[in-house]
């Protein structure tokens, strides 16, 4: 039972994980925006890394909601004024292509990832292997078919291809997400995942991704922070943004 003042409690599988002691930060930041019930489109920020198999308490006012694990603060929810627009398309074929070079092959600072993880147990993740695209600097893009197609799972498709725009910059870990949706995926249908860097600014990075239909027919789309870890931190550390 939620305490006083708290109007969800949610907790978050180990499978779900990103780094592999803390939650995947896609699939939390879904997880905290549904649990928040804010009209969309929302923005979570991410203040310290997500626990797995913790209850986490969600306190949702009427414009901004906080997730604590016991005194933590660990994410904030909050609506904003306009949702991320689509990135440009690339086709199934690049997105195939770009794959086959994916950087985490060789060398992964969250190998047992859950989108983008391949030291995991065959079906236990979605193995997501986004490459960089010749010609378009900073853009990297790779297929996807959906499982089921949820929320949980298309933000966390949105949220890997970020992290490998800029692989030298790794580790680098989420610090802010927003969604927009235009669709609904087609499950056991072909999907492109294509995101590109759309600004930087000191240890951040900005980036914006979409997923497409083998048609082209954009299924959502986010704008995210990345924020790169100095070195003699914890892989998974994430700075206080603030609001």
């Amino acid at each position: 039972m939620a305490s006083a003042g708290v109007t969800a409690s949610v907790t978050i599988p180990r499978t779900y994980n990103g780094p592999a002691e803390s939650a995947h930060g896609g699939y939390a930041c879904a997880v905290f925006a549904r649990a928040a019930g804010l009209p969309s489109p929302v923005a979570v920020t991410l203040l310290a890394p997500p626990p797995l198999e913790v209850p986490l308490d969600v306190d949702a006012g009427s414009r901004r909601a906080t997730v604590r694990a016991g005194g933590t603060l660990v994410a904030t929810v909050a609506p904003v004024a306009r949702g991320p627009e689509p990135v440009p398309p690339v086709d199934l074929s690049t997105a195939e292509a770009a794959a086959r070079t994916f950087p985490g092959f060789a060398d992964h600072p969250f190998p047992t990832c859950f989108v983008c993880g391949h030291d995991r147990p065959d079906g236990s993740g979605l193995r997501l292997a986004p490459g960089p695209v010749p010609g378009l600097p900073h853009t990297v893009a790779c297929p996807w078919t959906p499982r089921e197609g949820t929320e949980e799972e298309v933000w966390s498709v949105l949220d890997c291809p970020g992290g490998w725009v800029e692989p030298e910059r790794h580790p680098m870990v989420l610090s802010r997400f927003s969604v927009a949706s235009h669709g609904r995926p087609e499950p056991g249908g072909p999907h492109a995942v294509v995101a590109t860097r759309l600004g930087t600014h000191g240890r951040t990075i900005t980036v914006g991704s979409t997923v497409y239909t083998a048609t082209r027919r954009p299924v959502a789309t986010a704008t995210a922070v990345w924020t790169a870890v100095p070195q003699g931190l914890p892989a998974d550390a994430h700075d206080d943004l603030g609001e």
